[in-house]
């Protein structure tokens, strides 16, 4: 008999194609003013859609979201925030975004409205990521949680067909985890199986049409069971790995997790076989052979695959593979060095799995 503990988030969905409209009377809920509007430079014009929608209650807009969150960045938007008098953050972007409003959020307690434009799945979790002296440090604090989320997959209808495969197997790397976790419960196993299929279901329609308002709503639909997984349970070997490429190598989010995932679940296959078989099965192979599966969905659909291709030098595995065995999260196979920088070698190489 399975002995779990659930614990469900605290935190208010509504999705569906123009939930945006929605946004004033979703800020009115949460009893709020005066928003900040969060963004990266490139999504200015986002922002200033949501400025307009929120008219009085929009109080400005902060455009320098950055990937990994900068602790100077994170700073000056916290500074900005309480010169304007803001007693919100509306997050519109991505993982660095929402990223942003978490750490202006662990500061000053400011709640969070996040309005996901990627698959990221970080607006589910209470989990933050702030990158000081070169190094990312997580930590998890429910303070940071969204206390809402606006999912509209017509926002999604012009995120770059490249970053919607990477974005979307990122997602299925906290699924894939969970499915694993030493905190994993049958609730969880339900929503990562069923968000790792709704993913694996839509990439394919999205390369092949962009526009797919049906395709991007499954996506987003996964996105969002992925980062209730990853917003409930640990996470494992495979984000650790992530995190120190990111935060200490500057490479891009997605694409990171894209090519290093199969990799880990191919160190973890031996010792997680249930989970194995539930993530094979979501991508339709009965053969349990998960970190196959996964490969060929991100090489089938024009993802990277190897770390070499996402600016890896070669000549930083051997320091990647030393700061990833420190602080070590709970992991199916205990971490070997010599198996992890073979694993790191196989991921910049771009090999598939055996």
């Amino acid at each position: 008999m399975r002995s779990f503990v659930y614990q469900g988030l605290p935190s208010r969905v509504v999705f569906g194609a123009g939930a945006l409209a929605q946004l004033p009377q979703a800020i009115a809920a949460m009893g709020a003013q005066r928003a900040l509007v969060l963004c990266t430079p490139e999504q200015r014009a986002s922002a200033e859609r949501v400025a307009q929608l929120l008219g009085d209650r929009a109080a400005g807009i902060f455009d320098r979201a950055v990937m990994h969150v900068p602790i100077e960045t994170a700073r000056e938007a916290r500074e900005v925030a309480r010169q304007l008098g803001a007693d919100c953050a509306v997050a519109i972007g991505g993982g660095s975004t929402t990223g942003l409003g978490k750490a202006i959020a662990l500061d000053s307690g400011l709640p969070i409205l996040a309005i996901p434009t990627t698959y990221a799945g970080s607006e589910m979790t209470p989990i933050y990521g702030i990158t000081e002296a070169g190094l990312k440090k997580t930590g998890k604090d429910f303070k940071v949680l969204p206390k809402s989320v606006l999912y509209d997959p017509e926002l999604t209808l012009t995120l770059p067909v490249g970053l919607s495969v990477t974005s979307g197997i990122n997602a299925i790397a906290h699924a894939a985890e969970g499915l694993y976790s030493v905190e994993g419960n049958p609730v969880i196993d339900l929503m990562a199986e069923e968000g790792i299929a709704a993913i694996g279901r839509a990439l394919p329609r999205i390369v092949s049409n962009a526009k797919d308002v049906q395709a991007r709503s499954d996506a987003l639909y996964g996105a969002w069971l992925c980062g209730i997984v990853l917003g409930s349970v640990g996470m494992a070997l495979h984000h650790k790995l992530c995190h120190t490429l990111g935060g200490s190598f500057n490479l891009p989010h997605a694409e990171t997790h894209t090519v290093v995932l199969p990799h880990a679940l191919a160190y973890n296959a031996a010792a997680a076989p249930q989970a194995m078989q539930r993530i094979a099965r979501a991508l339709g192979r009965d053969d349990g052979k998960a970190a196959q599966a996964v490969f060929d969905l991100a090489k089938a659909n024009g993802a990277p695959v190897s770390l070499r291709d996402i600016g890896m030098q070669a000549g930083d595995l051997d320091k990647a593979c030393d700061i990833a065995l420190q602080n070590q999260y709970p992991n199916p196979r205990p971490l070997e060095a010599r198996a992890i920088r073979e694993l790191l070698q196989a991921a910049w190489e771009g090999a598939r799995p055996g």
